[in-house]
């Protein structure tokens, strides 16, 4: 258990059975490693089933001897009876949740920090005036000529992930795959907007990077997929639909797990185009910082 090969030890004591035909409450003793949550955690209720079908079976026994039918006996030992269905995930690996927004999360991270770059490096430099010359003066071209070959890249990396996660990783895709990844196109597009947004607010590169990067990763916190919306506080749920990785969470879940109706991700695709159309109210004052180079250089 030390070394990270297994995740308990159940330890049954040589004269446990005398104890308990003699009725002396032997104990039973289990060791479990947290260090890994996961497998800590499932190991535990495994194995505190196992004591407990123990316990079962010994009533079922001296009851049998009392001369009780089957039927009655386990009646009184499991009066209720309790089925479990894991939905979607019925293997219970936690990795099915975290790895598939995690890969998404990180992309989405790079898309913001190198679009704010991108941007910010014109105005740092001073060369914003090559570029819009390069694009007939229009600030709309400009900027679709400077992120399509980073959107393509992103778009090449989201396939690759999809494909090792749900290809060869085996983890379920129970929906649509189309909708799945539309779902992150959309999502880094939303990042892209972001960083347009982030750079066109605040006057440095500096300030936007660093305020692009604490804005990702608490989206890492408040997506849902490691800890409950449900179970958030109230600002703090209301804050967590203003992160794009939030929204492609729930698109996942919908389409690789649940296999909803499209109707249920149309709301978070929506969100998502909200962050794109966020980015044109900063247009007209980012469009000035080009062209009269107004940034301070530090």
């Amino acid at each position: 258990m030390q070394r990270g090969k297994i995740y308990g030890i159940f330890v049954i004591p040589e004269d446990f059975y005398s104890n308990l035909v003699a009725f002396k409450r032997p104990h039973l003793n289990f060791y479990i490693t947290n260090s890994y949550t996961v497998g800590g955690n499932t190991a535990y209720k495994q194995m505190l089933t196992m004591v407990n079908l123990t316990s079962g079976a010994f009533q079922r026994e001296v009851l049998r001897k009392k001369g009780l039918p089957d039927d009655v006996i386990m009646h009184r030992i499991q009066p209720l009876t309790i089925e479990g269905h894991m939905v979607a995930n019925p293997w219970g690996n936690y990795s099915v949740y975290l790895v598939s927004t995690i890969l998404p999360g990180i992309l989405g991270l790079i898309c913001i920090m190198l679009t704010i770059f991108a941007i910010g490096f014109e105005l740092k430099m001073r060369t914003s005036h090559a570029w819009l010359r390069a694009a007939g003066g229009n600030y709309t071209v400009a900027m679709i000529g400077k992120l399509i070959p980073y959107t393509i890249i992103y778009l090449v990396l989201g396939i690759g992930c999809h494909i090792i996660l749900y290809r060869f990783a085996g983890f379920p895709v129970n929906g649509s795959h189309g909708r799945l990844m539309f779902g992150l196109l959309l999502f880094i597009l939303a990042m892209e907007a972001l960083g347009i947004t982030l750079i066109g607010l605040l006057p440095t590169l500096r300030d936007a990077l660093s305020i692009g990067t604490f804005y990702s990763m608490l989206g890492f916190s408040l997506s849902g997929f490691t800890y409950p919306n449900m179970s958030m506080l109230a600002p703090v749920k209301a804050l967590s639909y203003i992160e794009p990785l939030r929204h492609y969470y729930l698109i996942y879940v919908n389409e690789a797990l649940m296999a909803a109706p499209i109707e249920n991700s149309i709301p978070n695709m929506l969100a998502l185009t909200a962050f794109m159309v966020g980015s044109l109210c900063v247009a007209p004052r980012l469009h000035r910082a080009l062209v009269y180079q107004n940034y301070p250089l530090k």
